[in-house]
């Protein structure tokens, strides 16, 4: 029996690796699956002969971007009958809470490294998005390929590739409100949420939430979530509040690179109960989004240390 060599360090696949994870990552949402496009294309890569190749990069993308486009069209129906919210298995660095450094990753490359948007706001609007029309917007929007590239990469003419990305533009835009707002006011807000919620301080964590403040929950069918969005700072608050008077000392949260934006994990009595993702205007709080499918937390440490 033959077994496939594996990648070197000077090896192209090796070199694209965080390019190629983040595009499959991007188009598919949860770990796993990019991780088995990777394995796929790579498999295909050691069968390649290199030296016929004009470009490397171009045939390495076109295989993982079209490998995705299969793979999220056969997750088509699965995703349909999800129960509840879908939201994308979060991609996580841990913090010291005190220092700030870097503790534990849960992805090949630190979020850090893969380069646009990754956001669990912008992953949550792409799933309205069809598969060819998210590879589309992902090449030309995050990774800035150009059209003729595209085009080569779907095997469409650059005509359709631009419509395509021309309406996902459009519904992306309108399905999101975009806020730049530095990593350091977005983790300062952060860690002002999280010490109202942990001492139960229901009047400190509404007055950090927006008007129109909306929470998005992931349970999946595993653990119970809301079947709608919660909406409105007193809402949300009450959530909080109610939970700390529930379990009290119990709960305990822990700052994190969520996505490559300052988040929160919650555990409860030491075990990891949610991964939460939260957009600001670099005031408030204008949206939370709570994975809490025991699915999607695998790759998140399950106890506190």
């Amino acid at each position: 029996m033959t077994t496939n060599p594996a990648p070197t360090a000077t090896d192209p696949f090796t070199t694209l690796r965080p390019r190629l994870f983040g595009i499959a990552y991007r188009m598919l949402g949860v770990r796993a699956d990019a991780e088995d496009v990777l394995q796929d294309a790579w498999l295909r890569w050691s069968r390649q002969d290199p030296t016929v190749l004009q470009s490397a990069e171009a045939w390495l993308v076109t295989v993982v971007t079209r490998l995705a486009i299969d793979r999220l069209r056969a997750l088509k129906a699965e995703r349909e009958a999800y129960v509840g919210w879908w939201l994308p298995e979060p991609l996580v660095e841990l913090h010291d809470n005190t220092t700030g450094d870097a503790l534990h990753h849960n992805t090949p490359e630190s979020a850090a490294e893969l380069a646009g948007e990754l956001s669990v706001a912008f992953m949550y609007v792409l799933e309205r998005l069809g598969p060819e029309e998210r590879a589309a917007f992902l090449l030309r929007q995050v990774f800035d390929y150009d059209y003729p590239e595209i085009a080569a990469q779907l095997g469409k003419s650059e005509a359709s590739c631009r419509q395509m990305v021309h309406r996902a533009s459009e519904r992306v835009q309108q399905a999101r409100t975009r806020f730049e707002v530095p990593q350091a006011v977005h983790h300062q807000l952060l860690q002002r949420f999280m010490l109202a919620a942990q001492s139960g301080d229901r009047n400190a964590i509404e007055a950090l939430l927006s008007e129109d403040a909306q929470l998005i929950g992931d349970g999946g069918g595993k653990v119970p979530s809301f079947p709608k969005p919660l909406v409105g700072p007193f809402r949300i608050a009450n959530l909080y509040w109610a939970q700390f008077r529930r379990l009290g000392a119990l709960v305990v949260y822990r700052m994190a690179l969520i996505n490559g934006e300052p988040g929160l994990l919650r555990y409860v009595d030491g075990q990891l109960e949610s991964a939460q993702a939260f957009v600001t205007d670099g005031e408030r709080i204008v949206a939370i989004y709570a994975v809490r499918n025991p699915d999607k937390l695998v790759g998140i440490p399950a106890t506190l240390e």
